[in-house]
């Protein structure tokens, strides 16, 4: 089994910037990947960006490539996820992610493991 843990959410205006934390425990592998999802009201949940731990590979949503960015944290298991020039449509819960295979980051049924998810609200 693997835990994740968010943490980084908040009230923030359009324009402005949050860094979202992700921690990883339990079982260790030597491949996987992690990533970050998230989900609106009265939406699906959506993929936003993923990393495969190995080779620190990225794979953004276009709706925020050029503003969000996905890195690995020195500590082992732990990903960020920076988001810049935050606009209301990206407020969310949003939910780290887990799974074995970078392939699986994008699909919602896919991957094994999920944090319980931090909200992101950005007002106008």
């Amino acid at each position: 089994q693997v835990q994740l843990v968010e943490s980084g959410g908040g009230l923030v205006q359009a324009g402005g910037s949050l860094r979202l934390s992700c921690a990883a425990s339990g079982r260790t592998f030597n491949e996987y990947a992690m990533g970050w999802f998230r989900q609106a009201p009265g939406k699906e949940r959506e993929f936003v960006a993923a990393i495969n731990w190995s080779d620190g590979t990225t794979d953004y949503a276009d709706s925020v490539k050029g503003r969000f960015t996905i890195s690995r944290g020195d500590a082992k298991n732990t990903v960020y996820l920076q988001m810049n020039s935050l606009k209301p449509e990206d407020t969310a819960v949003y939910s780290c992610a887990f799974d074995l295979f970078m392939s699986s980051m994008k699909s919602t049924s896919a991957v094994d493991y999920w944090g319980k998810g931090t909200l992101v609200t950005v007002s106008a």
